[in-house]
């Protein structure tokens, strides 16, 4: 694989730094720019995160001295050193997707981990191992934006890639209705235990937006390419409750589905033990060797246990029992700022750079 040069928008904030530590030693990636707000530019990068280095291991060494750019008004000098640039800005929706589309249309194809564009049907929201065939719709984003290597792809919400991905080998059973309650770490909120204290000991029974995103967004990874668009599923149901719990990185969930065909327990441990995808048949760097691992044990999956499986890019699930409304009910646990965020958007733009679309 060729080697390519990379840049990182909202390289101060927390899915940054995640992207930053991911970034370090890439087999195929190299960071040449960091981009963050106006405050920040002209800074080095040690100094623009200053305290709020936020992860458990150093700032890189590679980036500590870089001199950080503003994301918005140096686009013209950041595009001109990169072939692509990883996106996890903090701003206003609209002024994302005018951030965004401005980095494509200067030929910078964008790996965004902000939700602005996920609602376009010619923007592909890809989860590597699910639905690495809506990458075609690519194509057709470039003849609406004019560009010939300009393009913007996005990640998924950080919550649903907990049970999205465990529930998606068994669609071949008919899923007719899904409910999912999330217990989500406070990294999702871009927060640690010391700079929300509030949350030591406590629940949060809301998060913004995030119920009407993990009802929705499901339904456009499980959706087909019609016509170089993106149709959303539309025969399967779900429902959401989305609370923020006091634990630092790790979403958990828990799920209740039912199907038109049901299967049996032992069908369904048998597609989640062998479920593999193009990530996994390419060999990419960062795709785990195993992706769904179920867990016999009743007190699985735990976060302290488990979030970390395959360099935090597995998913884990346990609990699988029959259930009195629905058919079944089960627990699944996923990393949200490795597998969820920064590390879904790496394996992201190592599938792309395989497919060519990064050329």
């Amino acid at each position: 694989m060729k080697q390519f040069n990379v840049g990182i928008i909202g390289a101060t904030g927390m899915v940054g730094q995640r992207f930053a530590t991911l970034l370090e030693n890439h087999p195929w990636f190299k960071v040449k720019v960091l981009a963050a707000s106006p405050r920040s530019k002209g800074k080095t990068y040690e100094e623009a995160v200053g305290s709020r280095w936020a992860m458990d291991v150093p700032i890189p060494e590679s980036m500590k001295n870089l001199i950080v750019y503003d994301a918005t008004a140096d686009i013209k000098e950041i595009t001109s050193q990169v072939d692509f640039v990883f996106c996890a800005v903090d701003m206003k929706k609209d002024e994302i997707k005018a951030l965004e589309e401005a980095y494509a249309k200067a030929e910078c194809p964008v790996i965004s981990n902000n939700s602005a564009n996920r609602g376009v049907d010619d923007v592909p929201m890809i989860v590597p191992e699910i639905n690495a065939d809506h990458a075609v719709v690519i194509e057709t984003q470039r003849k609406r934006l004019g560009t010939k290597r300009g393009f913007i792809a996005v990640k998924s919400n950080c919550s649903i890639q907990s049970y999205v991905p465990a529930l998606t080998p068994l669609r071949k059973f008919g899923i007719t209705n899904v409910l999912a309650c999330t217990y989500q770490a406070i990294s999702g909120a871009g927060k640690t235990f010391e700079t929300w204290p509030e949350m030591v000991d406590n629940i949060i029974p809301y998060i913004g937006g995030e119920e009407e995103k993990s009802e929705k967004e499901p339904l456009k990874v499980w959706g087909k390419v019609v016509d170089g668009k993106i149709v959303n599923e539309s025969d399967i149901s779900i429902t959401t409750q989305c609370i923020r719990v006091p634990v630092s990185n790790g979403h958990t969930a828990a799920v209740f589905v039912s199907f038109k065909n049901k299967p049996s327990i032992e069908e369904i441990k048998k597609l989640w033990a062998e479920y593999k995808a193009e990530p996994q048949e390419l060999g990419l760097p960062l795709a785990p060797k195993q992706f769904l691992n179920y867990f016999e044990e009743d007190n699985r999956p735990q976060i302290k246990l488990d979030r970390d499986l395959e360099r935090g890019m597995a998913i884990s699930i346990g609990r699988l029992r029959e259930d009195s409304q629905y058919d079944y009910k089960f627990v699944c646990l996923s990393h949200n700022t490795l597998r969820g965020a920064a590390g879904g958007g790496v394996l992201m733009a190592e599938l792309l750079a395989a497919k060519g679309y990064l050329d």
